[in-house]
C-alpha cells in the first residue's frame, strides 16, 4: 500500500483566482499547500452526512462489489449521460477503489506551514469566473500529452475555459473557439472527474468513453471550482507565454512511483490537513476537496517539453525560490470541492485502468489562452499586492 506523501508547499504569496461555485459553502483556499500528513487512519471511521444515512460499507477487496448508496443530494448534480445503468455487481471492466483508501480527515494531523514571504513577494489577486463545467464539456482525451488520440486519457476529463478542447486542439483552434470564462480567457483547464458509485454500476460509455477501461459510477459536477494563480514568496512574477503547457501530478503514480504525485485530498474547514493516497472522509456539513498545485518556475524559452515537465517546474519546497536558469510565473492552483457520501467506496477518480482508481494518481492539466492584457493586468495584481477581477 502506498505510504501517504508530503504533498508541495505552494508559495505564501496570494492567489490569482479563477472561479465557479454552486453554494456560498466554500472555505477560502489557503495561502499554501500544507504537505500531507504521514500518520496512519482508519479506513471506515463513524462519519454522518444529513444528505446520506447509508450503512458503512466494510468491502476491502477492490474487485469486490459496494452497497449501494441512495440517490443525489440535491446540490450534487448529475455530469453527462452515459455513466452507465445499475448492474448489481462489479465485473469484467468495472472498477472500484478499496475501502483503505479512504481515511477519516479528522485523523489527520495539520501539516508544516508554507514559506514565509520575503520583502520582495507577489502577494495581490485576480479572480475571473469560469464555472464548474455545467456544459458538460467531457471527453477521455488530452492534447498534451497524447494529440490527435481519442480516448487517448482512457479516462473522463472535465473542461471549464476553453468550449473546444479535445484531442485535436491546436493553438489556432483554441485561440479561436469560445470560452466558459470572464475577462476572454480562453485557457483549457482540465481535471479526471470524479464520479458517485453506488455497488450497481454498469460500464461507463459515450462521451467518447470506452467501457473497458472500468470507469464506473456517476459523473459528478463540482460543486465549486476555483482555479487560482498565486504569487511567489522570493519575488515578483513575469507574465506566462501564449499557449504555455502544463500538467501537474502522475496519472500513472501507483504503478509509476510516487516521484512525480501531486494529489492533495482534504475537506471544506480542514484544509490544513492534506491527504495523497487516500480519499477524504469528511464530517456532516463538510465537502470533498481536490487541490492540485501547477509548477510555476519557467525556463522562460519553451511553452513545452518531451515530457511535459521540464520547461516548468517547482520552485523549492522551503523558500519558494525557483532554480537558477528558471523564473517565477503565476502558479495556477486548481481547488475543486464535492459533495459526496463519507463512506469508503462510495465515490472514486477516473483513471487509467491499471491504477485501479488510486487517489494518488490525480492530476490536471492546463493551456494558457489568456489574452496578453488580460496577462498583464493578472501579473501587475500579484506583483502589486492588489485584489483584482
Amino acid at each position: 500500500m502506498l505510504i501517504a506523501l508530503l504533498a508541495v508547499l505552494g508559495s505564501a504569496g496570494t492567489f490569482v483566482s479563477v472561479t465557479g461555485n454552486a453554494s456560498a459553502h466554500n472555505a477560502t483556499p489557503p495561502s499554501g499547500s500544507p504537505p500531507v500528513d504521514p500518520s496512519p487512519s482508519p479506513s471506515s471511521p463513524s462519519v454522518t452526512d444529513p444528505t446520506d444515512n447509508a450503512p458503512a460499507d466494510a468491502s476491502t477487496s477492490a474487485s469486490a462489489g459496494s452497497s449501494r448508496t441512495p440517490a443525489d443530494a440535491p446540490d450534487d448534480p448529475a455530469g453527462p449521460a452515459g455513466s452507465g445503468s445499475p448492474s448489481g455487481s462489479t465485473g469484467p471492466g468495472q472498477s472500484v477503489p478499496a475501502a483503505g483508501d479512504f481515511a477519516d480527515i479528522r485523523s489527520v494531523r495539520p501539516g508544516p506551514r508554507p514559506p514565509r514571504d520575503g520583502p520582495g513577494a507577489s502577494t495581490g489577486t485576480f479572480t475571473s469566473d469560469c464555472g464548474r463545467n455545467e456544459e458538460r464539456h467531457n471527453n477521455p482525451d488530452n492534447f498534451i500529452v497524447t494529440p490527435g488520440v481519442r480516448n487517448g486519457a482512457h479516462h473522463l476529463h472535465d473542461y471549464v475555459g476553453n468550449r473546444s478542447t479535445d484531442a485535436f486542439s491546436t493553438d489556432g483552434s483554441l485561440r479561436a473557439a469560445g470560452t466558459t470564462c470572464a475577462g476572454g480567457d480562453k485557457s483549457a483547464y482540465f481535471w479526471p472527474v470524479l464520479r458517485r458509485l453506488s455497488g450497481g454500476d454498469g460500464p461507463s460509455s459515450g462521451n467518447g468513453q470506452d467501457p473497458a477501461d472500468g470507469n464506473v459510477g456517476r459523473v459528478l459536477t463540482p460543486s465549486s471550482v476555483s482555479l487560482t494563480f498565486r504569487g511567489s514568496p522570493a519575488g515578483k512574477v513575469a507574465a506566462m507565454p501564449e499557449g504555455l503547457r502544463a500538467i501537474t501530478g502522475d496519472a500513472k503514480a501507483f504503478t509509476n512511483g510516487t516521484a512525480n504525485a501531486r494529489a492533495q485530498w482534504t475537506c471544506t474547514g480542514f484544509e490544513d490537513r492534506r491527504l495523497a493516497d487516500k480519499y477524504p472522509l469528511c464530517p456532516g456539513g463538510s465537502r470533498a476537496v481536490r487541490v492540485l498545485d501547477f509548477p510555476s518556475c519557467w525556463d522562460g524559452t519553451n511553452k513545452d517539453s518531451a515530457n511535459h515537465r521540464t520547461h516548468l517546474v517547482f520552485p523549492d519546497r522551503a523558500s519558494g525560490r525557483c532554480p537558477g536558469g528558471t523564473k517565477a510565473v503565476p502558479q495556477l492552483q486548481m481547488r475543486l470541492t464535492y459533495a459526496v457520501t463519507p463512506r469508503p467506496r462510495a465515490f472514486a477518480l477516473d483513471s487509467f485502468p491499471e491504477q485501479l482508481r488510486k487517489p494518488v494518481t490525480d492530476h490536471a492539466d492546463f493551456a494558457n489562452f489568456m489574452p496578453r492584457d488580460l496577462m498583464a493586468r493578472a501579473v501587475a495584481c500579484i506583483n502589486s499586492g492588489r485584489r483584482c477581477r
